[in-house]
């Protein structure tokens, strides 16, 4: 009898990883967080930029030989459970970075979406329902093309970063030859503590790195492509951001940048290439955040249905689920809906900051426990951990002065992660005992 064989297995290629990754990054982060972290740091903020660059491809560099040595499309969580076992430490740090970095910073993400689109069509006087519309809008259209496949995400998110790109390299050019370098002057500059603690929120733009993991079960030479996709894609980044925070901070004062918020990137796209600039940026403003919004749906389908395998997550988030091998995905759309519906993500968007950073360092220390495993250089691997945690502390510090009811949501999503932890695996055990 012969067998039939079986289709081809979509893969994604070494550039679809790194445009991914890319996609995944150039989000709303640079975006909606320029005027923010502008507020600590002043026109310092392409330090504290380098900065997260430099921690994230530190943690970056972890992440790649973990992906080498456990190719799965659980991403981040395949390496928590090897490094720290299935128990509870790995279920409520996956509840708090699924509510946190997946369904709040992806509605986030969205929002940014609908105010540019608003913006752009309608008027930036319209009412706040259009905005809604718009992310909402968005948000259906991404999970389709995560729905339809690998293969569809990693070629839109080619054709939408190279788009962005070439809008971001005629800003820069264009900007670079109106800069005023006395805005840039060191003199002006605030304390080394306050661009520290604006790297926790200049890392949030850099968070996207993470979804070139997810692809890892989807590529055809994961250890020789991970780790190149991962670097191309942080250092690409990188670069990017440092220049975009110099052609704004040199072209606008902060107190502008600041006021402007989420637009400031146009305003100073105005400024040197007039109306038109400010549509192109806004353009690439939409271009983006869709990008982003697409990447991290599609990592949230891995992710979700890793954590229904190993039991930490229910099993109607699986692929075996009533609804289908695609649940992660419904489940994880139908709750940004509902939080871009529902909430002002705005706060959130600091909360999703430390709470990321405070998960980057745990997968780093699954991989400093894994290092002889993996093949990966302890020095390298404990700096990433390290700068996290300094960042981070003084993020908190800063936090609990500036922002305390900020502060305070942090322990009470993590209360929240524990108990949804602890009610999932009580009435599971229940169910498995009905059964027996």
């Amino acid at each position: 009898m012969t067998e039939t064989p079986e289709p081809p297995r979509a893969v994604i290629t070494l550039r679809g990883a790194a445009f991914l990754g890319i996609g995944g990054m150039v989000g709303a982060g640079i975006f909606s967080l320029l005027g923010e972290a502008g507020s600590v740091a002043g026109s310092a903020v392409w330090i504290s930029f380098l900065i997260a660059g430099g921690i994230s491809l530190c943690l970056g560099y972890t992440l790649a030989k973990l992906g080498v040595q456990y190719p799965s499309s659980g991403g981040t969580v395949t390496y928590l459970v090897k490094g720290f076992g299935n128990g509870r430490l790995v279920g409520v740090a996956s509840w708090l970075a699924y509510l946190t970095a997946v369904v709040v910073v992806g509605a986030m993400i969205a929002r940014s979406f609908g105010d540019y689109a608003k913006s752009l069509f309608v008027g930036s006087d319209a009412g706040n329902g259009w905005t809604t519309l718009f992310a909402a809008l968005i948000v259906l259209a991404a999970a389709l093309v995560a729905f339809v496949g690998p293969r569809w995400v990693t070629r839109a998110s080619s054709v939408i970063v190279t788009a962005e790109l070439a809008v971001f390299a005629v800003f820069i050019v264009a900007t670079f030859g109106d800069l005023h370098p006395h805005l840039l002057a060191p003199s002006g500059y605030p304390s080394l503590r306050e661009i520290i603690s604006a790297v926790a929120l200049t890392f949030f733009a850099f968070l996207g790195f993470a979804v070139i993991c997810f692809a890892a079960g989807d590529m055809r030479s994961p250890e020789r492509d991970l780790p190149r996709a991962m670097y191309i894609a942080l250092g690409s980044t990188t670069i990017l951001y440092i220049a975009i925070a110099l052609a704004v901070f040199g072209t606008l004062s902060v107190p502008e940048v600041v006021g402007y918020g989420p637009t400031a990137i146009a305003e100073a796209a105005r400024g040197s290439l007039g109306d038109a600039g400010y549509t192109a940026m806004s353009v690439a403003a939409l271009l983006s955040t869709s990008s982003a919004v697409i990447s991290t749906l599609y990592a949230s389908t891995g992710f979700t249905s890793a954590l229904a395998e190993v039991g930490q997550f229910p099993p109607v988030f699986g692929t075996e689920s009533r609804l289908g091998r695609h649940a992660g995905l419904s489940i994880t759309t139908g709750l940004m809906l509902a939080f871009i519906v529902l909430f002002d993500l705005g706060a959130l968007a600091t909360i999703g900051s430390g709470v990321s950073l405070a998960g980057f360092a745990l997968v780093g220390l699954a991989g400093l426990k894994l290092a002889p495993k993996i093949g990966a250089r302890t020095t390298i691997v404990l700096t990433g951990i390290t700068c996290s945690c300094v960042v981070l502390a003084v993020f908190l510090i800063d936090t609990y002065h500036d922002d305390p009811r900020a502060f305070w949501t942090m322990p009470l999503l993590l209360a929240g992660a524990i108990v949804t932890d602890l009610s999932w695996k009580r009435a599971s055990r229940r169910g498995r005992a009905a059964v027996a």
